[in-house]
Formats: C-alpha cells, sequence, structure tokens
C-alpha cells in the first residue's frame, strides 16, 4: 500500500486543502485537517471502486474533519488568526489563483458565506462536481444543493453590489 498511498496523496493533496482551507479559512487549520485525512486513509486503508469514489472519500473525510475542528473545545477556546500561506513560502497545495481568489473582493464575500453554502459553492465551481454529486457527498437532496447555489450567488450578487 505504501506506493498507491503515495499516488493517493500525490494526486488529492491540492484538492483536500483547498477544501479544509475554503471551510476553515486558515492556512495552518487546512494543513492539520490535510494531514488528518491523509491519516485517516492511512489507517483505514478503504478499498475504492473507482477514482471518483477514491475522491468522494477523501472530500466526505475533508467536510467531517473541518466539523470536528470547529466542534473541538480548542478552537472554541483559542483566538487564532485568520493565517494566509507567507508569500515567499514554497506550497505546493497553494496556487497563484488560489491566493488571488482569496485576496480578491469575491473571496472576502465567498468566506463570508455560511459554511454549507460555501461548502456547496467550492465543490460546485472548484472541484466540478454536479449538483447530483455534490447531493450523494453532503447527504441531501439535489433539489436542495441547487437551492443552496442559487442562495449562494444571491447573497453573493448583494454582497458585491451586484
Amino acid at each position: 500500500m505504501p506506493r498507491e498511498f503515495e499516488d493517493i496523496v500525490r494526486r488529492h493533496s491540492a484538492m483536500v486543502y483547498r477544501l479544509a482551507f475554503s471551510r476553515l479559512r486558515n492556512a495552518a487549520d487546512a494543513e492539520d485537517v490535510c494531514q488528518t485525512v491523509f491519516l485517516r486513509l492511512h489507517s483505514a486503508a478503504p478499498t475504492f471502486t473507482d477514482a471518483e469514489h477514491e475522491r468522494a472519500w477523501l472530500l466526505r473525510t475533508t467536510v467531517n474533519c473541518c466539523t470536528d475542528l470547529h466542534r473541538s473545545a480548542w478552537k472554541r477556546r483559542a483566538e487564532l488568526t485568520d493565517a494566509v500561506p507567507d508569500a515567499g513560502r514554497e506550497d505546493p497545495r497553494s496556487d497563484d489563483a488560489a491566493r488571488a481568489l482569496q485576496d480578491s473582493e469575491l473571496g472576502r464575500a465567498l468566506g463570508r458565506l455560511p459554511d454549507k453554502m460555501r461548502l456547496i459553492v467550492h465543490l460546485h465551481y472548484y472541484e466540478g462536481f454536479s449538483t447530483e454529486e455534490i447531493a450523494r457527498l453532503v447527504h441531501c437532496a439535489p433539489a436542495t444543493v441547487r437551492s443552496r447555489l442559487s442562495r449562494a450567488r444571491t447573497q453573493l450578487g448583494k454582497m458585491l453590489g451586484k
């Protein structure tokens, strides 16, 4: 499994990190969640039916780890600032486009969306999932996903003055 595990980490670490950062808005927490997700993968050693199953497992585990971090006593008590990866630091999981979005007016507006909406927007627009796929990942009806996407677009339009 070591070689297969390394391949999975290499293929999906950027996706896991982006989703964690999107949910947590903190680089250090996103890195912690990323490590936790891959530790769980290594410990559980699940058998995947195909690449889509592998990707869905990683995304669902990332969402669960982010939720666990939000619920933790440490997170409730600690006053952590929103950290952004240092501009000069080599970080293979972040790219210039992600940083530019985060620093943009749209990125700040996305950060103000409720978690459930931000997750669905991220999965749909940044990871390319259909509403049906997102519904399976977040355990809700496809109509709920479409409704949240519509509401998110409306809220973003209001925030951005459009």
